[in-house]
């Protein structure tokens, strides 16, 4: 486990091969983030322009991810990105093509964004300084995605509460499986699994009590499958 900024070799062979699938992971988490965004405008045609908006701030942050990348020299691997993300993102399809806004929202604007944020927060303090610059921008407007899936639940909260809980049910444990998949790269570039899921689980679970569900709820929902 690296320790501190201080010891990382940003040039070293073994950066930056972790560094090409963790680079991977972000460029097409921000891709997925603006594809689904605009796939959620059509379910919310009220909220349209405001979600797409969203959509285009996404694909900017990709656009500086892919800087961070050539920075280094890196190649993204995307290929392993995309099957890193595979199982949200067939969930979420699935939720899309019947028209299940809930699940949507909670896979990207709850699940998603928090997952980004406890990684850019945990990234930042050990990233290159171009990295680290571009990212800190980043998490500012990742928060402003987390709170619109989090103020339109709550605001139908009493009505979306059983979905919720189902959603949450089949797609948490996704991120306790994609965290284990990427841990070995994240510890080279110094991102300890430990304190991600931490803030994860900070982040995400302060998204739901502000929905709705109370402390004890909370408690259950984000410890589904915790464990797998």
């Amino acid at each position: 486990m690296v320790d501190s900024v201080a010891t990382l070799d940003f040039q070293s062979d073994i950066y930056r091969d972790a560094y090409s699938r963790i680079n991977g992971i972000v460029i097409e988490g921000e891709q997925e983030a603006a594809d689904n965004y605009i796939q959620i405008a059509e379910l919310l045609a009220d909220r349209r322009e405001e979600l797409l908006s969203l959509s285009k701030m996404e694909s900017r942050h990709k656009k500086g991810f892919e800087a961070c990348g050539r920075n280094l020299r890196v190649t993204p691997d995307l290929p392993f990105a995309k099957e890193f993300f595979k199982g949200l993102h067939d969930n979420f399809q699935k939720a899309f093509a019947v028209g299940d806004v809930v699940t949507c929202l909670l896979i990207q604007a709850l699940i998603i964004e928090a997952f980004a944020i406890s990684a850019y927060n945990i990234y930042i303090p050990v990233a290159d300084p171009f990295a680290r610059k571009i990212t800190e921008g980043v998490v500012k407007d990742e928060y402003l995605h987390l709170n619109f899936g989090q103020q339109w639940l709550k605001a139908h909260f009493v009505e979306v509460k059983d979905r919720l809980k189902q959603a949450n049910r089949e797609n948490l444990p996704l991120v306790w499986r994609m965290l284990n998949g990427v841990e070995q790269d994240a510890a080279q570039l110094g991102m300890e699994k430990a304190a991600m899921v931490e803030d994860f689980l900070i982040s995400y679970g302060d998204a739901l009590a502000d929905i709705g569900f109370t402390m004890r709820e909370v408690m259950q929902l984000t410890a589904m499958g915790l464990a797998a």
